[in-house]
């Protein structure tokens, strides 16, 4: 079923995760709470941002879009895995597989912007706090989230287009539970260096140029926290940048396992497992680490149930 002759084929075949009966339904039951779990932490931080109005600040302006990027790429997803997992459906189209592939690219890459952005934000917010509503005015902020998505779709597009071009001549069966890039080029019978050059440097291009305005903010951070005299001072800072540094450090670790790597390093086992993790796991720890750690939005959380 998965061998074809020519150079073009209708459809692919993913693989899934496993073919044991036991382990999907447990999977199933185990993917299905954290999609729940995803889409109702992502969607209630939405809301309760939007809601209370002392949270109308730069900082929950990104963070409402943050929940609205990890809720579209778990969909992109975890929906089409359940439906692999519980039916023995496991073609996708050759448009319905790059179509899921470009979505998902997109609202990764502009998480990565997304990300600096709330580094930035955090910088000013601690280094210049006199002039922090000035700088950070809702042009900048609009500026910067229309820069993110933009960037993320030219990014998203030239990879999309230059991986569309290859051929798959011998096999249609996709190594994993998803169109991703990596399964995608080991399947192809064409000469992928071109593709693979392509996807490194724009993949390498979005993560350093974000990693060096996380970096570049949070040295500028540090040395200002290490100022403070007040230890209360301190603490508050720290909390202050605590939930977007561990949230960055998750999300970039996986990325940067999973793309920044030649085809050949392709490994089906290790590469699912990292894979799970960033487009499943991570979408629902973002709420739970922004959420739970900030006194902020507990109180506006109570607020609100307060005023329904």
């Amino acid at each position: 079923m998965g061998t074809w002759n020519s150079t073009s084929v209708p459809g692919f075949i993913l693989i899934g995760l496993t073919d044991s009966a036991e382990t999907k339904l447990v999977l199933s039951v185990l993917f299905l709470l954290i999609y729940l779990i995803t889409v109702l932490g992502n969607m209630g931080m939405i809301l309760i941002i939007h809601l209370d109005p002392q949270l109308h600040t730069p900082m929950y302006f990104f963070l409402t879009h943050l929940s609205f990027l990890d809720l579209s790429y778990s969909s992109v997803i975890t929906p089409k895995t359940l439906q692999s997992l519980l039916t023995s459906t496991k073609s996708i189209s050759f448009l319905g597989c790059f179509t899921q592939m470009f979505f998902f690219i997109v609202f990764v890459a502009a998480e990565c912007f997304l990300l600096s952005s709330m580094a930035y934000d955090r910088y000013v917010a601690i280094c210049s706090p006199l002039h922090y509503p000035i700088i950070m005015s809702t042009g900048l902020c609009c500026a910067l989230l229309a820069g993110s998505y933009l960037i993320a779709f030219v990014y998203c597009t030239v990879v999309t287009v230059s991986m569309s071009r290859l051929h798959f001549c011998n096999s249609n069966v996709i190594q994993h539970f998803f169109c991703d890039t990596s399964p995608i080029l080991a399947l192809s019978c064409s000469d992928t260096s071109e593709v693979e050059i392509i996807i490194f440097i724009c993949a390498g291009s979005n993560i350093v140029l974000s990693l060096i305005t996380i970096s570049g903010s949070y040295v500028s951070i540090l040395s200002t926290i290490l100022k403070i005299n007040s230890t209360v001072g301190k603490k508050k800072a720290f909390s202050t940048c605590a939930s977007h540094l561990l949230g960055v450090t998750i999300f970039y670790s996986s990325t940067i396992f999973t793309y920044l790597k030649p085809k050949t390093s392709y490994s089906l086992g290790r590469d699912q497992v990292a894979s799970v993790f960033y487009t499943i796991v991570i979408p629902m720890l973002n709420p739970l680490i922004y959420s739970l750690r900030n006194q902020e939005v507990k109180k506006a959380a109570l607020r609100v149930l307060q005023k329904t």
